[in-house]
This record gives structure tokens, sequence and C-alpha cells, in this order.
């Protein structure tokens, strides 16, 4: 009797002790969220996550800066640093096509990193919140994980807090890599071969080539870029 008494007990104690800990590592999450903002924007460290102090801490980083670039890339991203800030920086640096590949390896690499940290810390906490409702979109997620993933990179979904949310649902990781990596390809293109272009065209202190093919495709890309979500939202009908 006293056994069955027991074991009774310690069944009843397991849920509360899983929601303990969930509740626990989602302090932590919230903890880090509200950190990360508050590092960036509110103590000194700002003054050194500018353009102009990251710039120049590039340039003095000679054969190491693309490995720093994309390292500083991956670490902004999960402290809520702007994307158009690493990206038109990584653009001005390193150039059109070189900085295409240096800001997606970046934003590939901190994109895992928030992922992680939101599946690690939130996910099973959001698991318990999640009523019969919510859960059929859990699971659909879990199932449409990669086209559901393609689509809101494709519409421009804010990058970083979309890393840290898809790590609180049932989406696979290879399905959630797989979709935002193809998914942020097009914009990413775009936006580094528009900077990199105005910046070849500054650096060589030519004006004339600011009526090349070169410069009026890169804004004719740019321009297109505001207009691909409304075009991706009416072929799905919506």
């Amino acid at each position: 009797m006293e056994e069955k008494t027991r074991k009774m007990e310690e069944t009843t104690q397991q849920p509360i002790k899983k929601t303990s800990k969930a509740m626990f590592k989602a302090i932590i999450f919230g903890a880090f969220i509200i950190g990360s903002i508050f590092l960036i924007r509110f103590t000194p460290i700002k003054n050194y996550l500018t353009a102009e102090a990251l710039g120049r801490f590039l340039e003095t980083a000679g054969f190491w800066a693309p490995v720093l670039y994309m390292a500083i890339y991956a670490v902004g991203v999960c402290l809520f640093l702007p994307g158009t800030l690493l990206t038109g920086l990584g653009a001005a640096i390193f150039g059109a096509y070189w900085g295409f590949l240096y800001v997606w390896i970046g934003a590939m690499m901190g994109a895992s990193a928030a992922f992680f940290i939101g599946r690690t810390l939130g996910r099973e906490f959001a698991a318990t919140l999640i009523g019969d409702k919510l859960k059929k979109y859990d699971d659909a997620i879990e199932r449409n994980g990669f086209a559901t993933v393609l689509y809101l990179r494709l519409v421009y979904f804010p990058f970083t807090p979309m890393n840290f949310g898809m790590g609180l649902t049932k989406v696979r990781f290879r399905d959630y890599i797989a979709g935002t990596g193809l998914g942020i390809i097009v914009g990413t293109f775009i936006f580094t071969f528009f900077i990199g272009t105005l910046k070849d065209v500054w650096a060589s202190g030519n004006w004339g080539e600011l009526i090349s093919f070169k410069v009026f495709f890169s804004i004719g890309l740019f321009i297109f870029s505001f207009f691909i979500p409304k075009i991706i939202k009416k072929i799905k009908g919506e």
C-alpha cells in the first residue's frame, strides 16, 4: 500500500517538476531577450556597435576581417542588432559579391543560434501554453515547416523575432534552416548588390558610373525588393 502511494505521489510530482523546469527556462529566455535589448540600447556598448566603429575595427583586422565580420553578424542577430546595419556594413566593406556571401553565412549562423536558444529555453514552456486550438497550428508547422519558413522569409517577416519564435514551435531544424537559407538569398543579394555598387562608385570617384547599367540595375533590384512580399501574397491568393 505504501509503495503504491509513493508511486502515485511521484507520478503527481513529475508534471509539477517538469512545469517548474520549463518556467525556469522561460524566465531565463525572457531575461536574455530583455538583457540583449537593454545591452545594445542603454549601455556604453552601443557606441561600439555603430557602422563607423565596426567598420574601423574590421578594416584593421586584415586577413581575419571576413571571419570576424561573420561572427559579429551572428552575435548581432542574437542581440537584436538591426539587420540592415550589419548587411549594409558587409556590402560596404567587402563589396557586392563577397559581401553577399559573408552576410548570408553570418545571417545563417545567427539564425541557427537564435533558433537553438529559443528551442532550448522556451519550447517546453510554450508547449504548456498551447491549447487545442493552437496545437493544430503547431502540428501544421511541423508538417509544413519548410514551406512555412520559406514563405515568411520571402515576405520579410522580422528576421530576429522569427528566429527565436520558430524555436518555440515544433518545426524541425532541417526544415527551418533550409527555408531560411533559401528564403533570404534574394533579399540579401539585392541589398548587398545595391550597397556594394554604390560603394564602388563612391570609392572610384568616377561619378559618371552613376548612369551605368550596373547602377541602374542595382537600383531597379532594390526597388523591386519592396514588391516581393506583395507578389508572394498575391500568388498565394491572400
